[in-house]
């Protein structure tokens, strides 16, 4: 007998079509996106005119991606995705480590290796310089050595090294490895909050919603060592005035750190500084990376 297809019946003809999915976790997957997805649409009671808009929407994110731009990602980081995956990832630990953060869209891989010292600046800046230092540890408090510190961040005007007339050429980025005893420090401007790229779809979609747009000053960071659970996180610094209303959802209390004028602990004199300590969990067999975004042109590169 021929099956009624109706607003009843189509979401459970839908996930029978997929049993015979032969990857069960695609399977398990989609089935509930499905379901979901259907519940959305009864919910919100769509019409055709509203679900075209939001095709035309997801066909306007796509194409505003670039090797250098990821709209994607904002709008992911936007909806409050991408921090609810990583809190979901770092459910999973078997140990407590720093809380993750969001990648965000403008990271970039093979960031410049650099020493102990170096500064990430290699552009004119008019920035506050400061001295960004602080420990990598396990989770008992020892020190991990050679462990891995990327550092990631826009400018003194809220801009990242994407957004300049030249997105090819890197600033503001480094890659360092920590001393024996899980060190790490470096010299950098205290960088600006800034409001998301508006001139895409997202923006169109930040303004429908009369939301202000903004980040509070961030510094981001990838850490990691062999045998334990890579952190991808970012410091924030307090007294922004979005600190605590992020459009991307990025900030937890654990996350806000200052900017100190004086500290006698800085490895360098005479300099404000910014102190940070990242906690490491030991990984285990179940452990995949904990990055929500990856560099814009590696997308676009694996889409082609």
């Amino acid at each position: 007998m021929l099956r009624a297809i109706d607003e009843n019946t189509i979401t459970d003809a839908a996930i029978e079509q997929m049993a015979s999915t032969p990857n069960p976790r695609l399977k398990q997957i989609m089935e509930p996106l499905v379901r979901h997805l259907h519940a959305w649409a009864r919910e919100a009671d769509l019409t055709p005119e509203e679900w075209l808009e939001g095709i035309k929407f997801l066909t306007a994110v796509g194409q505003k991606c670039t090797a250098y731009r990821q709209e994607f990602i904002l709008l992911s980081d936007t909806l409050g995705m991408s921090s609810l995956i990583n809190s979901l990832h770092d459910k999973r630990a078997t140990e407590a480590g720093t809380k993750s953060s969001l990648v965000g869209p403008f990271y970039r891989q093979d960031s410049p290796p650099m020493k102990l010292g170096d500064s990430i600046v290699t552009k004119p800046s008019k920035g506050l310089e400061v001295v960004l230092y602080g420990r990598v540890t396990d989770s008992t408090g020892k020190g991990v050595a050679n462990a891995s510190v990327e550092v990631w961040q826009p400018d003194e005007t809220g801009n990242y090294d994407l957004q300049k007339h030249d997105p090819s050429e890197m600033d503001l980025r480094g890659h360092f490895h920590t001393d024996s005893d899980g060190r790490y420090y470096l010299r950098t401007v205290a960088p600006l909050g800034y409001m998301i790229p508006m001139d895409g779809p997202v923006g169109d979609m930040i303004r429908a919603q009369k939301r202000h747009g903004y980040r509070p000053a961030h510094i981001h960071f990838i850490v990691g060592a062999p045998g334990y659970r890579e952190v991808v996180t970012a410091l924030y610094l307090a007294g922004d005035e979005h600190v605590d209303s992020d459009t991307v959802f990025g900030v937890t209390e654990s996350l806000v750190t200052n900017v100190n004028q004086k500290d006698p602990n800085a490895p360098i004199p005479n300099l404000p500084s910014i102190k940070f300590d990242f906690k490491l969990a030991h990984a285990t067999a179940k452990d995949m990376t904990g990055r929500v975004g990856a560099d814009p042109s590696q997308i676009v590169k694996a889409g082609a």
